[in-house]
């Protein structure tokens, strides 16, 4: 009798658990802001004046709109929050490198007085550290469309963590989160209608680039800007790892190769000074074409239409990193469009537009979230 109830068990062990075990593996949600790790920031990795930082890991979509993981944070200021919850700022960062050592919330640099300022006015900050920075695979450098992914899933994250968080946010980026946030606004509506996107400011926008790829080739002209070759190492890195298809070996140098191993590992700052006095022709061995145009088009391109939100757009008019007539440029076609936006030009160099731009900022967001 006892063999016989234990052999019909082993028969029903069989039968019931590769159920078990697949539906879970089958039917498991991947929904974009899900968090499925957080931890406390040191307290030297604050921003200035916040109550209580927390780092978290969470879903949102990476290269080709795949699932993937990104890491950020989440500051709240002290006090009590105004009814309906603290209203949030998602914070996109500027280049800082693609290698995992230099994603914010690993190297404590979030943003410092600049983000206290704005946690001062009131304001949760949520910061990502774009897909890649942290987490699995190598970060695709001005990937837009990940990138704005991030920047609107890192709220949903954010606001799973802290419950005393509005879903009422702005976007906020410069540089490359200048176009992050571009991008996040017209997707924001549509990725996360449960959300209340209010407004986007962009400052120092890398615009128009695309259209300079053609020139990508050995006799690629000598540029008066200041990292350009790291940049444009740090893309050609990211699309080589999440678009195999493209070959971008192919297109490099020996030089190319080089320099793409070093800053695949480097922070910016140690990357600018190991490429040194390298030009931009210099990475290539033959000119760029077709299959690897199409591809930077569809990572770098910034959308002109779709701003269903305010948008205040900032730039440096002696921006050595971002030159300005590329701005400019930004502003005309979105303009044709038909787009409304608002749109200044400060007397000022690349990061010290983010300063000279801070209290028109302030004033874009206040009048955006009180609406």
């Amino acid at each position: 009798m006892l063999a016989r109830l234990a052999a019909t068990a082993t028969v029903a062990a069989a039968l019931v658990l590769p159920v078990a075990v697949a539906v879970p593996v089958a039917t498991q949600p991947v929904t974009p802001g899900t968090v499925t790790a957080t931890r406390p920031l040191p307290p030297e990795h604050l921003i200035p004046g916040s109550a209580s930082g927390t780092a978290i890991t969470y879903r949102t979509l990476g290269p080709h709109d795949r699932p993937a993981l990104s890491t950020g944070a989440v500051f709240v200021p002290p006090g009590e929050p105004p009814p309906g919850g603290w209203p949030v700022i998602s914070w996109a960062h500027g280049a800082v490198g693609i290698a995992d050592s230099c994603a914010p919330t690993v190297s404590g640099r979030i943003g410092g007085p600049y983000l206290g300022r704005w946690l001062a006015q009131g304001y949760a900050i949520v910061a990502t550290d774009y897909v890649g920075l942290g987490t699995d695979g190598l970060h695709p450098y001005l990937d837009g469309r990940s990138e704005a992914f991030a920047v609107i899933d890192v709220v949903r994250a954010a606001r799973a963590v802290e419950p005393d968080l509005s879903d009422r946010w702005v976007a906020l980026g410069q540089s490359q989160g200048g176009q992050a946030v571009m991008v996040a606004a017209t997707l924001a509506e549509s990725h996360a209608p449960e959300l209340d996107h209010r407004g986007t400011v962009a400052l120092g926008v890398p615009s128009n680039i695309e259209n300079l790829a053609v020139l990508g080739g050995p006799l690629f002209p000598a540029l008066p800007l200041q990292g350009t070759t790291v940049f444009i190492a740090y893309a050609l890195a990211g699309l080589r790892a999440t678009d195999p298809g493209v070959d971008v070996n192919s297109y490099l140098s020996a030089r190319g190769e080089e320099v793409l191993a070093q800053v695949g590992e480097l922070c910016y700052e140690q990357a600018a000074a190991a490429v040194g006095a390298t030009s931009i022709g210099a990475l290539f061995s033959r000119q760029v074409d077709e299959p690897l145009l199409r591809a930077l088009r569809e990572m770098l391109a910034i959308p002109i239409r779709g701003y269903e939100q305010p948008l205040f757009l900032g730039q440096g008019l002696f921006d050595t990193v971002v030159p300005a007539p590329l701005t400019f440029a930004l502003a005309k076609d979105l303009t044709a469009a038909g787009q409304r936006f608002t749109f200044r030009v400060y007397p000022q160099g690349h990061l010290e537009t983010m300063l000279a731009s801070e209290h028109e900022a302030h004033e874009f967001a206040r009048n955006v979230l009180v609406r």
